[in-house]
């Protein structure tokens, strides 16, 4: 709960007014308004931070607050019936209708939190979920949406998520209201996001520990949330496939040549079903079902031409009155074979970005959709190659002084 200023006063002795000048204060709350990344203090007051060093008693709550706001938090482990009863007894309006499985938008021990409800692939119990999310709950990245916890009740764990106010980046990029418009509408913001992606799956794949092997297995443009206020990438779902059982480690490493640090294999019976997304699935994923960072980028490689082109993953079209299924990287294929790149791209973009730069991205990402996935370059190259990429683009659109910071609105016009 907020306290009112009042509140804190009557608390707290005031600061001494010779404490330090106002204008290193206004300067200090200056820089950490424009930094882009900056914490929220929910309760703080940049004034309180002016105590006496030899006052131990003013310190203390405020580093309470601080402590409360930077230590990673204990993953929760929800009784079924909090989920039961925050969600209205699952029948609740469902939060997205894009997603896979059934999710909701509510309230629970106090947090808006959005819920996914996901089958489980094999049996777990509850030391078993405590020493899951333990692992993956202490995963902090500024493009990851933070896992709060998780419930399970007979064959299905739902999976509990912080709640980010924002639109998927396929909701962005295309809308059945006004198919012209999106709110991506300039280069930079399409080269910063493919940053968050990229830098938010180097994270998952070679930041987590050289022995925790995670995959994502969830790549694809619903599961990209476009941030409203600031339009950061956030990745969603991160922790679903070890928790739902989708991949499982084996006692033998995977050898060399695969880039994997650990080997994954498929569970259950013959008759499971691939958990995948159609236009997303990487070809040696189709054929064994085993999910690994290499399959992760390819679904990388196709949110990247997605990005760049405003297209589907998969759509139909028609041809010689036919009609037939076309996916976004055949056609980004045909325009570098045919040197058309530019006229492949967004046209919303109306040609504002730099050609050399957009033709990177472009085989960059097809090399991420390599059929062979030992020709596909690993994360942490992809996301270093985009960041060098977006400061290029920085560079062009400096040069030309175009405007950068826009109102925008989420909403279709």
């Amino acid at each position: 709960m907020f306290r009112t200023k009042m509140a804190v006063d009557a608390m707290e002795p005031k600061p001494s007014r010779t404490a330090r000048p106002s204008s290193s204060r206004n300067s200090k709350s200056s820089s950490v308004r424009s930094n882009f990344t900056s914490i929220n203090f929910a309760g703080y007051n940049s004034s309180q931070n002016n105590y006496s060093s030899n006052s131990s008693l003013s310190t203390q709550p405020s580093l309470s607050r601080l402590k409360d706001q930077l230590l990673p938090e204990n993953p929760n482990i929800y009784h079924f019936s909090e989920i039961r009863a925050a969600t209205d007894g699952l029948s609740a309006r469902r939060f997205s209708s894009s997603s896979s499985s059934s999710s909701w938008r509510c309230t629970l021990r106090g947090r808006d939190v959005v819920v996914f409800q996901r089958k489980l692939k094999r049996e777990m119990d509850t030391p078993q979920l405590s020493e899951r999310l333990s692992l993956i709950c202490k995963i902090h990245h500024a493009s990851i949406i933070k896992l709060l916890g998780a419930s399970i009740s007979g064959s299905c764990i739902y999976l509990v998520y912080e709640y980010v106010k924002g639109a998927s980046l396929g909701e962005c990029l295309r809308t059945s209201v006004n198919p012209s418009f999106t709110v991506l509408s300039n280069w930079l913001s399409r080269m910063k996001i493919a940053s968050d992606i990229a830098n938010g799956l180097d994270y998952i794949h070679n930041c987590t520990g050289r022995n925790s092997g995670f995959v994502h297995n969830h790549i694809k443009s619903s599961s990209i949330v476009i941030m409203e206020d600031s339009l950061n990438a956030q990745i969603c779902h991160f922790g679903t496939a070890e928790l739902c059982g989708e991949a499982v480690e084996e006692e033998n490493l995977e050898s060399k040549d695969s880039g994997d640090d650990r080997k994954f294999r498929r569970t259950g019976s013959k008759a499971m079903k691939l958990e995948g997304t159609r236009g997303y699935m990487s070809p040696e994923f189709v054929s064994t079902g085993v999910a690994t960072r290499r399959s992760d980028v390819y679904a990388f490689g196709v949110v990247i031409l997605e990005l760049l082109s405003g297209e589907e993953a998969l759509k139909y079209v028609f041809d010689d009155g036919r009609q037939k299924r076309v996916s976004v990287i055949e056609r980004a294929r045909e325009a570098v074979n045919g040197g058309d790149v530019r006229r492949w791209i967004d046209k919303r973009l109306k040609d504002s970005y730099p050609v050399d730069v957009a033709e990177k991205m472009v085989n960059l990402a097809l090399d991420c959709v390599e059929d062979d996935p030992r020709r596909r370059p690993d994360m942490e190259r992809a996301a270093l190659l985009i960041r060098k990429s977006f400061m290029d683009s920085e560079v062009w659109v400096k040069s030309f002084a175009m405007p950068v910071g826009i109102s925008i609105s989420m909403g279709p016009r």
